[in-house]
């Protein structure tokens, strides 16, 4: 089993608690605007690693990491879910926290043995919620997000803990019709742990130049962390709401 990876970071911060060995994968189906990390779009790119090879290099640095685990992240790891869940799989028999940082993208009912064997080795999932409307999130990311919401609502089911993560770009994900219906919707998740509500931000535009990629966002100015955190409220409100309905009378 081999699995196509970009990059590692060995002390990352910010992808999932403590400190983490955070995997980046190869390939990505989806198109989103403001994508950070279109080096990783490539499918058939990256370098070829076993979950073994990943694990030593986890181990080399693993007393930094009592207080994290392993976070996969992308591109978008599901479309190598074997290799995931095989990692998954060897982290959790030496008793490492395992974090799936994905778009739930390519999540299918049909499907949904292949991901409940994932998730039996997963101890947290974050999941990005980039749009609750079906036709803005087309806009946004080429793609709709059905398979996304239902992803969410399995891995609540499944009893996996969620971390939601959603994206402030001014005048595509602020409205507030549709953070009031997002935060609706993420009331409804049982397992929820935490709710990122993250600003814009610029910083991975010298990459499109880089690969002669079209920024569609070129001159788009970065959100504030005051917007950001308003819209944060709105969303709460959401999930106030929602939860207050089903608490019993």
């Amino acid at each position: 089993m081999k699995g196509r990876i970009h990059s590692y970071e060995t002390f990352g911060t910010v992808d999932g608690p403590g400190v983490r060995f955070v995997l980046f994968l190869q390939g990505c189906v989806m198109r989103c605007l403001y994508c950070h990390n279109p080096d990783t779009w490539e499918i058939d790119a990256g370098k070829l690693v076993t979950p073994e090879e990943v694990i030593a290099e986890f181990n080399k640095n693993k007393e930094f990491y009592k207080s994290g685990g392993i976070t996969v992240t992308g591109g978008e790891p599901l479309l190598q879910i074997d290799f995931v869940t095989e990692l998954f799989s060897l982290a959790r028999k030496e008793g490492i926290h395992t974090c799936l940082d994905t778009s739930g993208i390519t999540f299918s009912p049909e499907r949904k043995e292949i991901f409940e064997e994932l998730l039996k080795h997963t101890s947290l999932c974050m999941l990005d919620i980039k749009h609750i409307d079906n036709e803005k999130h087309k806009a946004l990311t080429g793609h709709g997000n059905k398979n996304i919401l239902e992803f969410a609502l399995f891995v609540s089911e499944k009893g996996v803990p969620l971390w939601i993560r959603h994206i402030i770009l001014d005048g595509y994900t602020d409205g507030e019709k549709d953070l009031l219906a997002l935060g609706e919707f993420i009331g409804t998740l049982d397992s929820l742990r935490a709710i990122d509500v993250l600003p814009y931000h610029t910083m991975g535009v010298h990459k499109y130049k880089e690969l002669s990629i079209p920024y569609k966002l070129e001159g788009v100015l970065p959100t504030s962390l005051e917007k950001a955190a308003g819209c944060k409220e709105i969303i709460l409100e959401g999930i106030r709401k929602t939860r207050n309905k089903k608490r019993p009378i």
